[in-house]
């Protein structure tokens, strides 16, 4: 593995440009632009205030900057570097910005969503959707562009409407079977629109293009239910996640579970591999080391470096105990994860919040488990080969194939603590890591290489 230079970022904000030439990141007010393989400068922008949001448009043409705090967007081109465009929501405040399909349309949400303000940058008109739902994933657009669903509360009911986004003409509308719709979510195909209810209420409802209900499923009452949704890349299977530590995956053709996975902390079969993480101290004597050096950055000099150790079975992993008065405690399966070709599937339990478990879509058994020594943070599948990385806050990466695991300590100066990651949209080799204030590109060597 390689490591480019570190460069400075704030709130996090940094982004793969979808073509995969360019890379963003924002520094306070300052929008960047790099070529992702150089790493040189291509434009830099000012903006009117700090960042707090960045979105590239579909076509990689133009950059979104949302500035929630004082109600702005503002717009830039690549193509144009003197052309941008503000768009100021004044006292009807924002609360959230994004691109439509096209790369043409900005979608803006209102303070205690009032409305929702589509811009047309081509036309440069404005039009207004009323009534969207405060909820997590309010919004979603097929992966074609062709439809947009929105979730709605009108009367003290829950809707969805469905609109073409060539010309955002309202195809259906029409109510919901749920007490407090949570999310939505198309199948990859876009043929099946996924609707679940609160946690509350143990309900997925499944929906055609034209608003028909297809199915509905419940696992169990009078407990908290679904606590994540996520689509197959082949629409063949939805995982739902729920506060039971379980796992069930429907099937397109009949919407009913085929198979339960259980988080349980015991691991006993033996075709489960369990990879665990072990740390170790450089054996360093303090009284060779000059005073000068100690005082300098004495965490260098005694920073853990870690390997996976394959565990023995039967294996306990280790578990936390939730937190019952929270209203969201620390349990259930929190994320869920399907890799680019259908064949693996990655999920974290919350009340086992150091294991990534991997599972074989294609048998429907527990694959392999991985324990780390700290709490992990996030997972993301390589876009091309299943290949999965994770980070767990501490300055290291970790990345697991069908063949192994490996544990990489980021090579940098001071502390690079990894918060989040994200993967070259195109896979070609390189991972962005991403700490509080700093950011790297870290490029995989592959065998054909």
């Amino acid at each position: 593995m390689n490591f480019s230079e570190v460069f400075k970022v704030s709130n996090q904000l940094c982004k793969f440009s979808p073509c995969g030439k360019y890379l963003a990141s924002c520094v306070q007010y300052r929008l960047v632009i790099r070529d992702v393989n150089t790493l040189q400068i291509l434009q830099l922008y000012t903006c009117l205030d700090q960042i707090q949001y960045l979105e590239w448009s579909s076509d990689s043409m133009f950059l979104l900057c949302a500035m929630y705090k004082r109600g702005l967007v503002q717009v830039w081109s690549l193509e144009q570097p003197d052309w941008h465009c503000k768009i100021d929501e004044g006292s009807a405040g924002l609360v959230s910005s994004c691109w439509s399909p096209d790369g043409r349309h900005i979608l803006n949400t209102t303070e205690f969503h009032l409305r929702i303000t589509l811009w047309s940058l081509s036309a440069k008109s404005v039009s207004y959707i009323k009534y969207p739902k405060a909820c997590q994933q309010g919004i979603a657009f097929t992966n074609d562009g062709r439809h947009m669903a929105l979730a709605e509360r009108r009367d003290c009911k829950d809707y969805i409407s469905i609109f073409v986004c060539n010309d955002w003409r309202l195809l259906r509308h029409f109510e919901t079977e749920t007490q407090d719709l949570t999310g939505i979510a198309w199948a990859p195909n876009g043929c099946v629109l996924a609707a679940w209810d609160t946690c509350l209420e143990y309900k997925v409802l499944l929906y055609s293009l034209d608003g028909r209900l297809l199915s509905s499923f419940c696992a169990y009452e009078w407990s908290l239910g679904i606590k994540s949704v996520v689509w197959s890349p082949s629409s063949q299977f939805l995982a739902v996640g729920s506060f039971d530590e379980k796992v069930r995956i429907l099937n397109h053709v009949t919407w009913k579970p085929i198979k339960e996975f259980e988080h349980i902390s015991a691991i006993t079969n033996s075709k489960t591999v369990v990879y665990k993480e072990a740390e170790r101290c450089p054996g360093v004597r303090t009284d060779d080391l000059p005073f000068s050096t100690l005082k300098g950055n004495p965490s260098s000099l005694f920073s853990n470096q870690s390997k996976y150790e394959i565990a023995q079975l039967p294996f306990t992993l280790r578990t936390i105990k939730p937190d019952s008065d929270r209203a969201n405690p620390d349990l259930g399966i929190g994320l869920l994860a399907f890799s680019s070709d259908n064949r693996y599937m990655a999920s974290k339990n919350d009340n086992m919040p150091y294991s990534v478990w991997i599972w074989d879509i294609q048998k429907m058994r527990l694959f392999a488990v991985l324990e780390q020594t700290s709490i992990v943070r996030s997972f993301h599948w390589d876009p091309v080969q299943p290949r999965l990385a994770i980070c767990t806050g501490n300055n290291k990466i970790y990345l697991w194939t069908p063949t192994g695991s490996v544990s990489v300590q980021v090579p940098v100066e001071g502390a690079f603590h990894v918060l989040s990651m994200a993967w070259h949209p195109l896979g070609q080799d390189s991972l962005l890591l991403i700490s509080k204030d700093n950011l790297c590109l870290c490029y995989l060597e592959t065998e054909d290489k």
